[in-house]
């Protein structure tokens, strides 16, 4: 491996591809050596502009190269046995959230990557939003006395989406995963895993056998942390722009957070707010940053998010999946404890 570069490799070329291929080739720490996309005109442009090798064949792009890392913003399905080929390859992986589509998969990944002793993150740029940092060193310094109740809102655009994302068993998901991914994230960081969860889902077919065929355009789950701390999480698709906001309520104070603002109310009239102007361009490069800092020097510098703090997450998604299913609570720790078994018995996320 170089000492101060990393060779590094971008598979998909999709928007947020692009945004994350940006983002690496500011940052000296990465040296950009190959992109790939199905779209063999996207892929040969791209590639010029960054004065790389360029490739619509995923397998020929792994296959050909030595990569010190790959950056991967491509869908699951498309290419997740490349993947683990650069893994075997001990090649270092950075995915774009969601882990996987499904828990078993999640697990999968994770005992690979482990098995190989290479790292494998999940890029959650709001672990690097300073509102939500600062949130979490607020919770941390016992800030709040004691939380009893969080709701959250994430009101998702109501954008065209690909084909794929529409199908199950192609996106393993809709909002809930796909939308909710990083809030669900900060959530289970900064608070724990809930105990139970309990889900009701639905789209907007209009036929009841369609819709059993489509992912989720609409989510509402109610997790239990403890007897006296619940939460709830409404998501859908809306016209408008996209919203996302967490509140927290404690025994004496309320904690309102979005991307730029945290706000702490501690009864009428008594207000603190902060602003924050970073950007999500510098989210990710600061999640990049640290991704590439612990393959560089390991010893200073831990990985935020990997792929086994991430199962968490998958976790709890699988349980409220499998609570829209079987109309009861289920319970994200028991998900959890199969990821030490060999194999993962447990059922997909969709049928």
């Amino acid at each position: 491996m170089s000492e101060t570069k990393l060779k590094t490799a971008v598979l998909g070329l999709d928007d947020r591809g692009r945004f994350l291929l940006e983002a690496a080739s500011q940052i000296d720490y990465f040296q950009i050596q190959a992109v790939a996309d199905k779209d063999a005109n996207l892929a040969e442009s791209t590639g010029y502009k960054y004065k790389c090798d360029h490739y619509d064949d995923y397998r020929q792009l792994i296959m050909q190269n030595q990569f010190d890392c790959l950056l991967v913003a491509a869908g699951i399905h498309s290419c997740d046995e490349y993947i683990k080929m650069a893994m075997k390859k001990k090649t270092n992986v950075l995915k774009l959230a969601p882990l996987a589509r499904n828990f078993q998969e999640a697990a999968e990944f994770v005992r690979l990557a482990e098995g190989e002793n290479i790292k494998f993150a999940i890029a959650n740029p709001m672990r690097f939003a300073r509102s939500y940092l600062a949130l979490r060193e607020f919770l941390q310094q016992g800030g709040l006395e004691q939380i009893f109740f969080i709701t959250v809102f994430c009101a998702v655009g109501n954008k065209q989406a690909g084909t794929w994302q529409n199908d199950p068993k192609l996106a393993g998901g809709g909002v809930l995963l796909r939308n909710c991914y990083q809030i669900i994230d900060q959530i289970v960081w900064s608070m724990g895993m809930p105990q139970q969860v309990y889900c009701l889902n639905t789209n907007t077919a209009s036929d009841r056998q369609q819709r059993s065929y489509l992912t989720e355009d609409t989510a509402a789950v109610t997790m239990k942390f403890s007897d006296s701390f619940f939460g709830n999480l409404i998501a859908g698709k809306v016209f408008g722009p996209e919203l996302e906001v967490l509140r927290v309520y404690g025994k004496d104070k309320i904690l309102r957070v979005s991307n730029d603002r945290f706000i702490i109310s501690e009864g009428p009239g008594q207000k603190s707010e902060a602003e924050y102007d970073d950007s999500e361009r510098t989210r990710y490069r600061a999640l990049l940053e640290n991704f590439a800092l612990s393959i560089l020097a390991p010893d200073e510098n831990k990985l935020c998010s990997s792929a086994r703090e991430n199962l968490n997450d998958m976790a709890v998604i699988e349980a409220s999946y499998l609570s829209a299913r079987t109309g009861m609570p289920e319970e994200p720790g028991r998900i959890l404890k199969m990821a030490q078994t060999e194999p993962t018995n447990i059922r997909p996320t969709h049928k």
